[in-house]
């Protein structure tokens, strides 16, 4: 995945940026980090929202931005899509939001600093008001080292917050207490807290990340096994979210991000060279 990044800097006459005085292939110069976008739509997205554009072409908050961005403004898409990844449940895609807490350090949620990568609010089927709060990953591992300090502050309301939920294994609650599943576990956690604070009709999360990205394959078949009730979890591939995203549309934003992110066969052809 950072290998990849390199020819698809170098096919857009980008020069390397650097990290800690030497230079990256997967990264841009402070001059070229608004390039680190897709397309100009997806800038003025970026813009309008306050985020600072970065140089690092692994991140994924810029992926965020690349796959989210366009369906901002395209909200007939944005349904048809997450309609197929959800079985239905989304029946219209109201709102997509980036980097959305509903209360940062908020006793009433999980009071820590997660946040959803992205989170979209929708329509349901009987017309009620849902939302699916969103993780995304693209080459990250699991472990964030701050798992030990964020339990010690704060275990004892991850612990309520599990229990009124009802859908977590009590003799798995240890595995997801820390290292590797602490990080999904939060997430979970906080679309839990905010659906019962804000009383919402339907909720759930989603973690996506590649296929290609076994720490958190291997994860999501660890988390599954901590679930008595895996209603409210989700857990999508970008490759399948891409295939149905080409399915339903030729916009050339959709192909270009295919390209970038998970065209893997240009991976072979650079070791080949």
């Amino acid at each position: 995945m950072r290998l990849l990044q390199s020819p698809w800097r170098e096919e857009k006459g980008l020069a390397a940026g650097e990290d800690q005085g030497k230079k990256r292939g997967a990264r841009l110069t402070k001059a070229d980090a608004f390039e680190n976008y897709l397309t100009p739509k997806i800038r003025t997205v970026v813009n309008k929202r306050g985020f600072k554009h970065r140089e690092n072409l692994l991140s994924s908050q810029v992926l965020c931005f690349n796959l989210f961005g366009e369906l901002t403004c395209d909200r007939d898409l944005a349904t048809c899509v997450l309609a197929d990844m959800s079985n239905g449940r989304v029946a219209r895609v109201s709102a997509i939001k980036f980097e959305f807490s509903p209360g940062r350090q908020d006793r009433r949620y999980t009071g820590d600093r997660s946040a959803f990568d992205v989170y979209v609010q929708y329509d349901t089927k009987s017309g009620g008001k849902g939302f699916v709060g969103i993780e995304v990953k693209y080459h990250e591992s699991l472990t964030t080292g701050e798992e030990r300090e964020n339990w010690q502050k704060h275990g004892d309301r991850y612990n309520q917050i599990a229990q009124k939920m009802e859908c977590f294994c009590d003799a798995r609650l240890k595995c997801l207490q820390g290292t590797p599943l602490q990080q999904i576990w939060r997430d979970h956690l906080l679309m839990g807290a905010h659906n019962d604070e804000d009383k919402f009709e339907d909720a759930f999360f989603v973690l996506l990340h590649p296929k290609a990205n076994c720490y958190y394959s291997q994860a999501v078949e660890e988390y599954r096994k901590c679930l008595c009730d895996a209603s409210s979890f989700q857990s999508w591939t970008l490759d399948d979210l891409v295939q149905r995203l080409m399915t339903r549309s030729s916009a050339k934003w959709i192909q270009s991000f295919h390209h970038r992110y998970l065209d893997f066969s240009r991976v072979d052809e650079v070791l080949r060279s």
